[in-house]
């Protein structure tokens, strides 16, 4: 989770405790239900056990059982429920726990907020159990997969026949890679899946947008739904029994195409079908920028570059997203940069032998050392710190982190991009002015909402795995005349930043209609999913 404020023993604890109106709104979803048995797997200061005795539900279940790996934590909550007859308070890991009553024990409720700890935190023997637990599921275990993934996992293991499983967890599950495996289990193991989102951030601590996934086992027609709130206060006119669910696909994808209506997602996958579109990744190798290591160091401005000589040295260099002003990156957009103190040049020193060196490269070689530059992870791991591999030059950029929309621009100035950038390489015979045309329309950006990722402060970030999925349309015989007067356009509005709606309509009327036939109804339609998903995330500020 991203922290407001360092705080590194709670990173790794994972414990960013859960605020109690939020604990009491998710527990008030199960008061009017039968529930015989209830686990809190991660108990930390025992809000939920908190909710349910301030809601007098302690005393109509037969037995409640709440494990916290902290001691001290487990003996608080142990002390002030001492007079609770029906309550197991274990100070264990959760992990031995559920290795040592998987097969004996099951509830009816399974309830919590478990710890977000990347695996490299973990323990060694953490670290075989959460991957235990995800292969013997048939899920891959990486290095990517963070801790509260295997106590979900393990959870819907401790299910009775029709338990229910109410979790806070990051909104993650909706759409990393990481999660793939988790959702296609979720899907196969559940009958009906809730999750509620929120515009506003409900953890005082973190940034990072978290969801309550409640999951249903039981028989019939497999469902899911999503539930955007305000905020908490809108658990109130929430009732779990209601319908509103879709069919529940058996899939990896990402769920947050359940954003959109089940008539949208149908549409969708006629368009993924229609021969008419292609994927991004067909049409050249997609690239995340150069990872120097210390983009402080070897992105430079004018001033740096003249001091130490540099210039022979570096290449023109978009260091960030704002940096390309339009869809073309041209001489004169870099002149602007250096001009207005941007570090506008990336350094790529030579593979030869140092006291070859000029003596002004020599100086910031040497004045990198002295500042500790070299002793970040990426510069410790290289032969020689100072020397960035995979450094040449695309055809392309795409913007990877966005507001408003992501840009795709043409490389017109021999220019190389920090890893805030993805690069492209065309395959021969591709017209690159083809295909940037063929992104700036009304169903390529709804495929780039929906292929992408959403975070909390309104960002889109898509991954170059996840740029090669959006459908762009096949306009291998374009008119060059009306090309470039459609990219003139286009750049004009980018340039000037008016409101990227009106070149999308233009190109949904010149290209997609008029020269592929699609019918003008889809491309409306299209729209509205990407303004629908654009809308959801940027309420997120």
């Amino acid at each position: 989770m991203k922290l407001r404020k360092n705080s590194s023993e709670q990173k790794l604890r994972g414990a960013y405790y859960t605020p109690a109106p939020l604990a009491e709104a998710i527990v008030g979803l199960f008061a009017s239900q039968d529930i015989d048995t209830v686990l809190e797997p991660s108990c930390g200061d025992g809000v939920f056990l908190d909710s349910l005795n301030e809601l007098n539900l302690l005393d109509k279940v037969r037995r409640v059982t709440a494990v916290e790996i902290e001691p001290e934590e487990a003996q608080k909550v142990r002390s002030r429920y001492s007079g609770f007859d029906q309550m197991e308070i274990y100070a264990e890991d959760f992990f031995d726990y559920y290795y040592r009553v998987l097969g004996k024990e099951r509830f009816d409720l399974i309830l919590g907020n478990p710890p977000y700890i990347r695996f490299q935190y973990l323990k060694e023997s953490q670290r075989e159990m959460l991957s235990e637990i995800l292969t013997s599921h048939g899920m891959k275990a990486n290095k990517l997969i963070n801790a509260w993934v295997a106590f979900l996992v393990a959870c819907v293991q401790l299910l009775s026949e029709n338990g229910k499983i109410a979790f806070v967890i990051p909104a993650e599950i909706l759409q990393v890679a990481y999660a793939e495996d988790l959702r296609l289990y979720l899907a196969n193991n559940l009958a009906k899946i809730t999750l509620i989102t929120f515009e506003q951030l409900v953890f005082p601590d973190i940034e990072q947008e978290v969801v309550v996934f409640i999951g249903e086992k039981g028989k019939g027609e497999k469902g899911i739904r999503i539930i955007e709130m305000n905020n908490i206060e809108d658990f109130a006119r929430l009732e779990l029994e209601q319908n509103g669910f879709q069919k529940l696909r058996h899939v990896k994808e990402k769920w947050i195409k359940y954003f959109v209506t089940p008539d949208e997602m149908s549409l969708i996958q006629e368009i993924r079908k229609d021969t008419r579109f292609a994927k991004f990744s067909e049409y050249g190798l997609i690239n995340v920028g150069i990872t120097t290591g210390n983009n402080g160091y070897f992105s430079v401005t004018e001033e740096i570059t003249e001091k130490y000589g540099l210039a022979d040295v570096t290449f023109p260099l978009i260091g960030k997203s704002s940096h390309a002003h339009g869809i073309y990156f041209t001489q004169k957009d870099w002149g602007i940069n250096r001009e207005t103190g941007k570090r506008a040049r990336l350094i790529s020193f030579p593979d030869i032998p140092f006291e070859d060196y000029p003596d002004g490269h020599k100086k910031y070689v040497l004045l990198g050392e002295k500042n500790s530059e070299h002793e970040g992870y990426k510069c410790s791991i290289r032969e020689r710190w100072y020397i960035v591999p995979s450094v040449w030059v695309p055809e392309a950029f795409f913007t990877r982190r966005n507001n408003l929309y992501p840009k795709f621009v043409l490389n017109r100035c021999g220019a190389v991009s920090t890893d805030s950038m993805h690069r492209m390489k065309f395959n021969e015979g591709i017209i690159p002015e083809n295909i940037l045309l063929a992104y700036y329309n009304s169903i390529s950006f709804a495929f780039t909402e929906i292929c992408g990722r959403s975070y909390g402060g309104g960002v889109l970030e898509v991954l170059p795995g996840e740029m090669g999925n959006v459908l762009l349309p096949k306009v291998e015989r374009v008119d060059p005349k009306l090309r470039e007067k459609l990219l003139s356009y286009i750049d004009f509005v980018v340039r000037n930043g008016e409101d990227i709606e009106v070149a999308l309509d233009v190109v949904d009327e010149e290209l997609l209609v008029k020269k592929l036939g699609i019918d003008p109804e889809i491309c409306r339609k299209c729209r509205e999913i990407w303004k629908k998903l654009q809308r959801r995330r940027l309420r997120r500020k």
